[in-house]
């Protein structure tokens, strides 16, 4: 296994190693809700970091499951990867093309972690700063030669409903929720239709966009241990980060791997799985019953 890579690194970083090239491979990770009508792969198509391919987190996903991009299994993620050219000796550096600087990026990083491949990186502040910067993007596309990929999911890392459930009641880790406040209150509406907002009880929550600053970087590491320490989470103890459909949720898992807490838990069926199985009273809401 190589070595552990920087979570996070710059886009004159980039632009350096992009000129060497060797083992490091781009992907452009983008993903927007349905009701932004935003297509990331049409976009990717026409704008990109050169030599970059794009990972499609709705295709590298189990298809078996009615929820959106739960997790794939070993053999998926490894054909999948295979097929965009990365090897194990790889080093992956992952980005997206929203306003925020980041926004679906980090849920990718987290899935090369989580199936036992630590050298990936985020660019941070995501396409958007690396266009402000002036450097190249072009619409060329070189279809990449199949490799070899292994694959070892670490499914500690991966909470269930029933895991969530179960911790109601054992608090062995903490909930911390991505999802902007309002949603989480249970004021705002959810972007899904027929689901609720409103948040699982004894959660806390750090909406992801307080983690990134006003340029869409992410913020120094002091700065996000006071986000943690002021929502009240505690970086000593467990914890297991949720949002709308587990995208959001892993710049949580990022910005505490900054802080240097190790491998953070995810629930990979979130609130959209939540609100759907859970007894209306484990269902949070100061708006209950506004929104459908």
């Amino acid at each position: 296994m190589a070595l552990q890579a920087r979570a996070l690194v710059t886009s004159k970083w980039l632009a350096e190693a992009v000129k060497v090239r060797g083992k490091l491979r781009v992907l452009d990770t983008s993903w927007y809700l349905p009701k932004l009508l935003r297509h990331a792969k049409s976009e990717f198509k026409k704008r990109h970091i050169p030599g970059a391919v794009f990972f499609d987190i709705d295709q590298c996903c189990d298809k078996t499951s009615p929820l959106d991009h739960m997790l794939p299994s070993e053999k998926v993620f490894a054909d999948y990867v295979g097929n965009l050219g990365i090897e194990s000796d790889s080093h992956v550096v992952v980005y997206d093309c929203s306003e925020f600087g980041a926004f679906s990026a980090p849920r990718v990083w987290w899935m090369f972690q989580v199936f036992g491949h630590s050298t990936v990186s985020v660019l941070n502040g995501g396409l958007v700063n690396w266009v402000l910067e002036g450097r190249p993007v072009n619409d060329q596309y070189v279809r990449p030669t199949r490799t070899e990929f292994k694959a070892s999911v670490n499914r500690s890392w991966v909470k269930t409903y029933e895991d969530i459930l179960n911790n109601l009641d054992t608090k062995e880790f903490q909930v911390v929720d991505a999802r902007p406040s309002g949603r989480f209150r249970g004021l705002d509406p959810e972007p899904r239709d027929n689901t609720e907002p409103g948040h699982i009880p004894g959660s806390i929550n750090i909406p992801f966009y307080s983690l990134l600053s006003s340029s869409g970087h992410f913020l120094p590491k002091e700065q996000l241990r006071d986000l943690f320490i002021h929502a009240g989470a505690d970086l000593t103890r467990p914890i297991c980060v949720s949002c709308g459909s587990a995208v959001t949720a892993c710049h949580v898992a990022l910005a505490a791997h900054e802080c240097g807490h190790p491998g953070v838990y995810v629930y990979d069926g979130g609130w959209s799985e939540w609100y759907t199985r859970a007894v209306p009273e484990n269902v949070i809401s100061e708006g209950r019953g506004k929104h459908l």
